[in-house]
């Protein structure tokens, strides 16, 4: 992985379930690969690894969980799992919304945040 987070980082980011009741959740780090895109809201204390946030694949988009090991891992064809450093980090979240937008999915936030 690229711009491995540091464990001072993680512990910026809140514990799971804290932001629960928001509806545009704050987004603390934006993992990538290829057409795959991770926006980390939440992470677990206790392992530093179970994370949860918004992710936008080539084939869905979807709130659910992802482990920090895990995308470690990811190699394809020498290519590694980056993290982004200039739009959010763990000192400067910034709203999901704000993030989408920036990256040209105004389609996602159009159905995100109804109701």
């Amino acid at each position: 992985m690229w711009n491995k987070p540091t464990l001072k980082q993680l512990q910026k980011i809140p514990e799971l379930y804290a932001t629960e009741r928001v509806k545009d959740k704050p987004i603390y780090m934006k993992f990538f690969i290829g057409g795959w895109t991770w926006y980390i809201a939440e992470i677990d204390h206790n392992n530093m690894d179970t994370m949860f946030g918004y992710v936008i694949s080539p084939m869905t988009s979807e709130w659910g969980y992802v482990s920090l090991k895990e995308l470690m891992g990811i190699s394809h064809f020498g290519m590694e799992v980056d993290r982004d450093l200039h739009t959010v980090t763990p000192e400067r979240p910034q709203k999901l919304s704000v993030l989408l937008k920036e990256d040209g999915q105004k389609d996602e936030i159009d159905g995100l945040f109804e109701g």
